[in-house]
């Protein structure tokens, strides 16, 4: 479906890919502007709708772009060897750490495809909802699931803290301010602490 893009140096990819990631990070799928994307990624409009039908098939490119490297970037060793919840959240933000130098705006791109998808009725929107259903059941398959409150359900805490990031997002668009991964990961991690009393047997705690 996208081989022509794929036909293009990798450098070449990557500005587009990264273009695309950082408008429709900031202004969400709805509001991002295809001329603006193509104007940052050095190309004309044409040529991007050459390597992709549409605006939701580009869209949902650099969603199952993200979602690939993501599992990429994972070393099943060491990441299969993490059994608590929350671990497994802090090793997912050292994996997204990692994929910033080279992708700059997915930590954004990522947690606006959460919320444009809860917005959005389209095919990219149902395709990235299937996809966070299933991501609890492959991220969190090897966590310990005694370490919770027996009344606990670890995939609504999951939901919760998703539903959070929702509302950091709604937060910074009704300030006008912009997205900081570094100020979000503080304050992950206050949530991060709150959640685990709230979930975790106290001998765990």
């Amino acid at each position: 479906m996208y081989e022509k893009f794929l036909e293009l140096p990798e450098e070449k990819q990557d500005k587009i890919r990264n273009a695309g990631m950082e408008y429709f990070g900031k202004y969400g799928y709805k509001k991002a502007n295809t001329q603006d994307i193509a104007d940052k990624a050095g190309i004309s409009k044409g040529l991007l709708f050459y390597y992709f039908k549409n605006k939701e098939s580009f869209y949902r490119y650099l969603c199952e772009f993200c979602e690939t490297i993501m599992r990429k970037s994972i070393c099943y060793e060491e990441f299969s060897n993490i059994h608590d919840f929350f671990e497994l959240f802090d090793y997912g933000v050292k994996v997204k750490l990692e994929l910033i130098s080279q992708y700059p705006h997915i930590y954004e791109f990522s947690l606006m495809m959460f919320l444009s998808s809860q917005k959005e009725d389209t095919a990219s929107s149902q395709f990235v909802n299937e996809m966070m259903d299933t991501s609890f059941e492959v991220y969190f398959k090897h966590m310990d699931v005694s370490l919770f409150k027996e009344e606990i359900d670890p995939k609504q805490i999951y939901r919760m803290m998703l539903w959070m990031s929702e509302g950091y997002i709604l937060e910074k668009q009704r300030t006008g301010s912009s997205l900081s991964f570094e100020e979000m990961v503080e304050d992950f991690n206050v949530w991060k602490e709150m959640f685990k009393k709230i979930s975790y047997r106290e001998e765990y705690l």
